[in-house]
């Protein structure tokens, strides 16, 4: 058995389909369903359960997979220290980062990535926090800008900001005329909010929580985007973290925007990756540029949003 067999016992178990999986690795499916059976031959056992329809691991299967993951990792660890060995700055950073932050935080911070390290690859993954952290626990991110908390032991968590929360409304509706709110004011209030699986659906959730405000029944969102234009549309109301609502990002000519008085709900912000990672040093490095943001970016008031708005 070698590390390229794992490689395509960890395909199959990802893919769930020998030709998916084949594709994958970059060969033909015979060759993949030839070195499957090789490998469940040196074993001893079974390690995937065939039917007409899909793939199925066995018991034994998923185990062995677990553990093959981990070796691909710890070998991707000793390929990342030879080469932060030559030169740290010039090689690959697979980097996650969810949804409703992504598009509205990137392009304040990666033209000043580029410059500092103008021979890094930074590869980017959007994607929700829970698919993040298990790309990040098999190896396949080596880091992740994600809100806290993570409660995983294994994970470093480098702190880089808080985010306020402002409030959207739209024209017509009895806040709009309000130049400030205390969270109190939300009481009885119902808010659009994003579907599961969103790490701003839980804050927002947190807010109503604190508030008495509730969730609009019957409406889900599935991205910030939808939230921005329901609520224009004058469907309901809901939270919009302050970056979405900075420039270059344009706002819906009937969206009102209100900041918080005093202690505004927000969501933390950090830089995730495993304690193990031989790219430790470097990513420190590279968090101080995701944490040095203009000050005025984060800074709310009610000035600055309602130029945002208009």
């Amino acid at each position: 058995m070698n590390l390229r067999d794992l490689h395509y016992l960890v395909a199959l178990s990802d893919q769930r389909h020998f030709g998916r999986a084949a594709e994958a690795c970059f060969v033909s499916q015979p060759t993949l369903s030839t070195q499957i059976r090789k490998i469940e031959g040196e074993l001893g056992v079974r390690l995937v359960e065939r039917t007409p329809r899909r793939i199925l691991m066995t018991e034994v299967g998923v185990e062995i997979v677990r553990r093959a993951r981990d070796i691909l990792n710890e070998v991707e660890q000793i390929r990342n220290i030879a080469r932060n060995t030559h030169d740290p700055e010039s090689g690959t950073v697979r980097l996650g980062i969810f949804p409703t932050l992504g598009p509205y935080l990137l392009p304040h911070v990666v033209p000043a990535v580029r410059q500092r390290f103008p021979k890094l690859e930074l590869l980017l993954s959007e994607d929700k926090t829970d698919n993040l952290l298990q790309q990040m626990r098999e190896g396949k991110l080596d880091t992740a800008i994600l809100a806290l908390p993570i409660h995983e032991e294994s994970l470093h968590c480098e702190f880089l900001f808080e985010e306020p929360f402002v409030l959207a409304v739209a024209a017509e509706h009895p806040l709009a005329t309000r130049q400030h709110l205390q969270v109190c004011d939300l009481k009885n209030q119902s808010l659009l909010l994003l579907e599961d699986g969103h790490c701003l659906r839980d804050q927002a959730l947190e807010v109503c929580h604190k508030s008495g405000a509730n969730e609009r029944a019957g409406f889900r969102a599935t991205s910030l985007e939808t939230l921005r234009q329901m609520v224009a549309a004058n469907v309901g109301i809901t939270l919009l973290p302050l970056l979405a609502v900075r420039p270059p990002i344009t706002q819906p000519e009937n969206l009102r925007l209100i900041e918080f008085e005093s202690h505004p709900p927000s969501r933390r912000v950090a830089m995730i990756w495993r304690k193990s990672s031989a790219l430790d040093p470097f990513l420190l490095r590279l968090a101080e540029n995701f944490r040095n943001l203009p000050e005025a970016l984060l800074a709310s008031s009610t000035s600055n949003i309602a130029q945002t708005a208009a």
